[in-house]
């Protein structure tokens, strides 16, 4: 069975700063690299945000440590105009766009704004009204599952089918939000356990630095792959350290399309680059000393050697025992 193709998605998330000039900056960079998806955030921060709710700690380390999550936040918002810019720019570079909802009315907004799939955010695998308004559009989804465990993994997936969307339709994500992820924390087979366990499509949304992990995890099957990007790893801004600057985000795009091909079809044969060495490095059943006509072959007077193209040393029972229909030299091609 063939992979499916992986959809790559470049998370530009909130690395465009608050401008719209370098959100469609990111736009034109993913599309350069070769991602399918260039994936946005989308919310309110008031709506989104408490003013008592703390910073993450990765947060602290790369923006102001006195300013609130939702001081940060707010600055990041994008409003319905942006969106509709960015999803026409999308259109003109062939990539598709793609956001995250952070609340209920941004469910509601991204629906107006006619897209195919949305994408649940990690955060929200445990807010039961927005798993049933984002599962009641009946669109395909994708599920990131960062901080959570099986359990919460599949109550999030009831809701979601109860309120209207298709199994079929949802894929998801192994995720771990810590920014950057350790090598030691991915746990990346726990990819596997989230589709053994649902029997579901999964995919990988990675937050180590380089990028090793996703080329591993499209191996064992992934078919989606999410990696932050950015135009610059040293601008301001939470997500930006742990994103790929451009070029490189282009070099594991390429990375995973060639392992997409040399993951094949899973039948085990010849390639056909390959068949032409078969008769070059099998063996032939041989003459090990000159023989002459009449001659029984014994163990002793014929042997394997390259070429291949003679008989098979598996017919070598068969051949023992045989009398020689005429003289060998030594090496020469046995006949029967």
């Amino acid at each position: 069975m063939m992979q499916e193709r992986t959809l790559i998605i470049a998370e530009a998330g909130a690395n465009h700063n608050g401008s719209v000039d370098i959100a469609l900056e990111l736009v034109d960079a993913a599309a350069e690299a070769g991602a399918d998806v260039v994936k946005f955030q989308t919310g309110k921060a008031d709506k989104v945000i408490s003013k008592y709710a703390p910073k993450a700690q990765y947060q602290q380390k790369t923006t102001d440590a006195k300013e609130s999550q939702l001081e940060m936040c707010r600055k990041l918002d994008l409003d319905y105009q942006v969106h509709l810019k960015l999803v026409n720019h999308c259109q003109k570079k062939g990539i598709t766009f793609l956001s995250a909802p952070f609340d209920l009315d941004s469910i509601g907004m991204l629906g107006r704004l006619g897209l195919a799939t949305l994408k649940i955010p990690s955060g929200e695998i445990t807010n039961l009204p927005y798993l049933q308004k984002i599962g009641a559009l009946k669109k395909r989804l994708i599920l990131s599952t960062g901080m959570s465990d099986l359990s919460e993994i599949g109550t999030a997936l009831d809701i979601l089918v109860r309120s209207g969307t298709n199994k079929t339709d949802i894929t998801v994500l192994h995720c771990n939000t810590e920014y950057p992820t350790l090598y030691t924390d991915v746990n990346l087979l726990a990819m596997l356990t989230i589709r053994d366990t649902f029997d579901i499509k999964v995919g990988y949304s990675d937050h180590t630095l380089g990028i090793e992990v996703p080329i591993a995890a499209v191996a064992l099957g992934a078919i989606v792959i999410e990696k932050h990007l950015t135009l610059d790893q040293n601008m301001s801004g939470p997500d930006h350290k742990a994103s790929l600057e451009p070029k490189e985000f282009k070099q594991m795009v390429l990375a995973i399309r060639n392992i997409e091909k040399a993951l094949g079809d899973g039948v085990k044969k010849p390639s056909l680059s390959e068949q032409k060495n078969i008769s070059v490095a099998r063996k032939s059943i041989v003459a090990a000393k000159a023989i002459f006509k009449g001659e029984v072959f014994t163990q002793e007077n014929i042997t394997a050697k390259r070429p291949g193209t003679g008989i098979n040393p598996m017919q070598w029972d068969r051949v023992i025992g045989a009398a020689a229909k005429r003289n060998f030299k030594e090496d020469e091609l046995i006949e029967l």
